[in-house]
């Protein structure tokens, strides 16, 4: 049986980025592999035939304020500038989301809001961010007041459809990344980089796949018997390398119903929330992304489910002190293995954005994969520099 010397498994943002840093840095060969049909994971996107883009597993904006991540992927693409802007269906008004201070003015009477803002402005510096944790923690009853308004018209609902479980079983670290802006920036996140591959996210990976020292392999399924290699990096779900061992790590999942008009736009910005009616819990209009023109529009509604493995894909892990200590064990086993890196949002049980999961493989390449070469060179007699 053949030993390749690396396989990656997982053709998504982590799995490439430490594909292309071994194949690049270490000149090394690098097997990929991926049971999809296609690269980039859940960030994976396409254009129709009518030039429309498509995302199928939902939308991902990149922001980022490390510049080492930046110029990193800026390697592989050119970039589209974008600042998403996103509203809220609430008691009737579309409303900025995060609450901002146009976002008070749409919900209260106008002596209410103005009251609110002074007191926001006399607590809390100008243009700050702050969490609906550290307004619930005031004594000012009206402060008091908005964060409870927020938290049950914008939180709650939500949380309890995304999650699937009552608001207040959610870890408590959720509510801390609900945040308010002392403000009228209309941007969801205030990062220095935001922006959109010029050309979608699968073109990106695809540049940092094409090397001759990487071999990809689609619509394959890893097997531990078959595909051996002297240092495997997995980048699936833990529990399932271990093929549930001590049980299974449960996901949040997501379903997509994908619509096309003949109609310029659908909506005014590119992602709605509907966070007290309905099933769903947004609708995105992809189009807003690229800003590209056309008399025709895709929009997706989502709807959160559970993941079950075979009928749909993991999302979002499910952050508890149960599933930890689940995982621990998991990570313990991980340990004993030669030569296995787990890696990434699903084998490390932890939801990434897209500039910390290329961080992160940044990270393990340098700590892992680099102390692991220079370690067998030095075995061998090479120097380390």
């Amino acid at each position: 049986m053949n030993i390749s010397k690396n396989i990656i498994v997982g053709a998504g943002l982590t799995g490439t980025t430490l594909a292309y840093k071994i194949a690049t840095e270490l000149d090394e060969k690098v097997l990929v592999i991926d049971k999809r049909p296609h690269i980039a994971g859940n960030c994976y996107d396409e254009f129709d035939s009518e030039g429309l883009y498509l995302k199928k597993y939902g939308p991902h904006i990149f922001h980022t304020n490390d510049k080492k991540v930046w110029d990193f992927l800026s390697q592989f693409t050119n970039w589209h500038p974008f600042f998403l802007k996103t509203e809220a269906f609430i008691d009737g008004n579309l409303v900025n989301i995060p609450f901002n201070f146009d976002s008070i003015e749409k919900c209260f009477p106008k002596t209410l809001a103005t009251r609110l803002e002074e007191k926001l402005l006399e607590k809390y510096e100008y243009n700050s961010r702050i969490s609906i944790s550290q307004l619930l923690e005031q004594d000012d009853k009206d402060l008091k007041f908005l964060a409870n308004y927020i938290y049950e018209n914008v939180f709650k609902n939500y949380t309890e459809k995304q999650w699937g479980i009552k608001a207040e079983k959610v870890d408590k670290s959720v509510l801390t990344r609900v945040p308010i802006l002392i403000s009228r920036d209309k941007r969801y996140f205030q990062d220095r980089y935001q922006a959109i591959p010029q050309y979608g996210y699968t073109a990106m990976i695809e540049k940092m796949l094409d090397h001759p020292n990487i071999e990809l392999i689609l619509n394959t399924k890893f097997d531990k018997k078959t595909h051996k290699a002297e240092r495997l990096i997995f980048t699936g779900c833990i529990d399932e390398f271990f093929d549930y061992k001590y049980g299974k790590l449960p996901y949040r999942s997501l379903a997509f119903k994908f619509q096309k008009f003949d109609k310029e736009f659908c909506k005014d910005t590119s992602i709605v929330n509907y966070p007290n009616e309905y099933d769903f819990t947004r609708i995105t209009e992809f189009k807003h992304f690229l800003d590209l023109k056309s008399e025709k529009t895709i929009i997706a509604t989502e709807y959160p489910q559970h993941y079950e493995p075979g009928k749909n894909e993991p999302y979002y892990p499910i952050a508890n002190k149960e599933n930890h200590d689940l995982l621990a064990k998991y990570q313990t086993e991980a340990k004993n293995i030669d030569g296995l890196i787990i890696a990434g949002r699903l084998g490390e049980y932890k939801y990434y954005n897209i500039d910390a999961a290329v961080a992160r493989a940044l990270e393990l390449f340098d700590k892992e994969v680099l102390n692991e070469f220079f370690k067998e060179k030095n075995n061998f007699g090479y120097s380390c520099r």
